[in-house]
């Protein structure tokens, strides 16, 4: 038996050539800077499509933007410094 919240309609399933199922990012909730010793990291909450629902990671913004330009179409928010 499946379990119902965890159910996903096909229509929102993606997979690849080989049916391998493909996540994507889906929004960016949240961005921080992540400091360190001697530098400052941008960072990004990432909204997630996977097979579990919707999921987030953080990551860092100068990789999501070259990789996923078209979720950064908004205005960029201030960033908040992350502990």
């Amino acid at each position: 038996m499946a379990d119902e919240p965890l159910a996903i309609p096909l229509d929102e399933i993606q997979v690849d050539g080989k049916q391998n199922f493909f996540e994507e990012p889906v929004e960016i909730m949240d961005r921080e800077v992540k400091c360190l010793k001697q530098s400052r990291i941008p960072i990004v909450k990432v909204g997630w499509n996977s097979k579990r629902g919707l999921e987030f990671t953080w990551e860092r913004e100068d990789q999501m933007q070259k990789k996923y330009p078209h979720l950064f179409t908004n205005p960029p928010q201030r960033l908040r410094p992350k502990l």
